[in-house]
């Protein structure tokens, strides 16, 4: 069931006649939402300016992620920058170093009266984003997790289950085995995001360190520590299961070659964003499973908690009082109930807070699409440990760079999987301690 809030929204708000545009403050954010998310975002604003008439709020497309925060980081040196801006979750230890540059979101809030309470978000997407105080330095608004899909009809031809999702690493590689064997499809699983999935999330779905001091949450300058065993004895199997026909590797970065494998029928078996359920049911024309992450089962501690991706909306430093003012509105406007609720119905990002969540439950929307709060049980499973809380770490844009160079020399055969995850923990301390010279 996918609610028309917005419309209704436009609906009822138009029948009130707002102030000229020429009496209302401007306020404005620059944000990474392409394609039907981006008109998702446009809908939004219209309705928040359509909602009252002291404001008028302009939202602009400056690309990805990274095009959006180096656009933000230019604008501000120049000082043209916007009011708000989308910053990935891996830019967040870079905006926390930014001092002077940025107007924390519980600041704002507070200084603008507005009821604002960390507590009613989901408590594995607001410890992303607050400090060591208990404070929420960002506003969270499209955090997903990553989730196994996979394809029912290829597992029936299989001979396995179509009901039942692998739990375990070890069902994953007996199922793929099965499949390519049977000739029911040429390659049993892929993965987007390498560095975000098989690592991050990896290490605090079995309660894994990630860093020192809390994953790097408690100081700036901290250590990545991602080449312990457990770490390493899934890169090797993710090697031998890639030279084995059972793994097909996705490409670095987002992997952009894993969603057409899956698509295509070419992979039975597909780990990426809960946001990709939009896209995964716009462009496969098979039955879809949909299962939590897999974990190795004599790892202690696991399966614990998955961590988030996506991104928070930054408020910039520079800005009038008058312009803060209507930002802090728009920020309670946008993390209401109704309008988080339809954001995650529409998108398949998880509903940022308890209300959104119980909303959608109140709504029948997770009887009518069974899984879609697949992602929300799984990152709730258990409460959030030191390891399993999310990572901030510095110049990590550049580190996850490095971890797509390590894995491929793996894959290659150039480097052991320990060897891989040794060097890739040498190079990347190198960058934060570079960011740490650069800011500390």
């Amino acid at each position: 069931m996918q609610r028309s809030l917005m419309a209704g929204l436009v609906l009822t708000s138009a029948l009130v006649a707002p102030l000229a545009a020429s009496a209302q403050t401007e306020i404005t954010w620059w944000h990474a939402m392409g394609g039907r998310l981006g008109e998702k975002v446009d809908e939004i604003v219209a309705a928040y300016n359509d909602s009252q008439d002291q404001f008028h709020l302009t939202a602009t497309y400056k690309g990805g992620y990274a095009e959006t925060m180096t656009s933000a980081i230019a604008a501000f040196r120049a000082g043209e920058q916007p009011d708000l801006v989308q910053v990935y979750e891996v830019g967040t230890g870079t905006m926390m170093a930014a001092e002077g540059a940025v107007y924390p979101i519980y600041q704002l809030m507070e200084d603008h009266g507005q009821d604002f309470d960390p507590s009613a978000y989901l408590s594995a997407v607001a410890g992303y984003y607050t400090n060591t105080d208990g404070q929420m330095l960002s506003m969270p608004f499209n955090s997903s997790t990553p989730i196994l899909y996979y394809n029912k009809d290829i597992f029936a031809a299989a001979g396995l289950d179509p009901e039942v999702a692998p739990a375990t690493w070890a069902d994953v590689e007996a199922a793929s085995r099965a499949i390519v064997e049977s000739g029911a499809a040429t390659c049993g699983f892929t993965s987007g995001w390498i560095s975000w999935v098989q690592l991050e999330n990896f290490s605090a779905w079995h309660n894994q360190q990630i860093g020192t001091n809390e994953n790097g949450f408690g100081s700036m300058d901290s250590k990545l520590t991602v080449n312990g065993p457990v770490q390493a004895r899934h890169w090797e199997n993710l090697a031998k299961w890639q030279a084995e026909g059972l793994f097909k590797y996705g490409g670095p970065a987002g992997g952009a070659d894993a969603p057409p494998a899956f698509y295509s029928g070419e992979c039975a078996i597909y780990m990426n964003s809960s946001a990709s359920r939009a896209g995964v049911l716009t462009n496969i024309d098979f039955d879809l499973g949909l299962g939590m992450l897999p974990y190795y089962a004599d790892v202690e501690g696991a399966p614990q908690n998955s961590i988030i991706g996506g991104a928070t909306l930054w408020a910039l430093a520079g800005a009038s009082d008058d312009e803060y003012e209507g930002l802090a509105d728009f920020l309670t406007f946008l993390s209401s109930a109704e309008v988080q609720a339809d954001f995650h119905q529409f998108s398949g990002y998880l509903p940022i807070t308890n209300a959104a969540y119980e909303l959608s439950i109140e709504q029948g929307y997770y009887d009518e699409n069974p899984g879609a709060d697949l992602a929300i049980k799984q990152i709730t499973l258990n409460e959030p440990t030191a390891n399993s809380k999310g990572l901030r770490f510095g110049n990590y844009v550049q580190i996850r760079g490095v971890i797509d160079e390590e894995f491929e020399a793996l894959l290659a055969g150039d480097k052991t999987a320990q060897e891989a995850l040794d060097d890739l923990v040498e190079r990347g301390n190198s960058l934060i301690a570079d960011f740490v010279e650069a800011n500390g």
